[in-house]
């Protein structure tokens, strides 16, 4: 998992990316804010796309 603070449009925002062994992208998600129960949800999501 990587996080990363980016600007689209003149707004900051979270870039969170889950990458496979291969560096192949698995799932992403953008937020407005980095916390806690962000991590959480983008890890639940990622680990049930690898899942499938």
């Amino acid at each position: 998992m990587d996080d990363t603070y980016i600007r689209i449009n003149g707004r900051s925002c979270y870039l969170w990316r889950a990458v496979d062994q291969r560096g192949q992208l698995i799932d992403f998600r953008l937020t407005a804010r980095r916390n806690a129960s962000a991590a959480r949800a983008f890890m639940h999501q990622a680990s049930d796309a690898v899942r499938c």
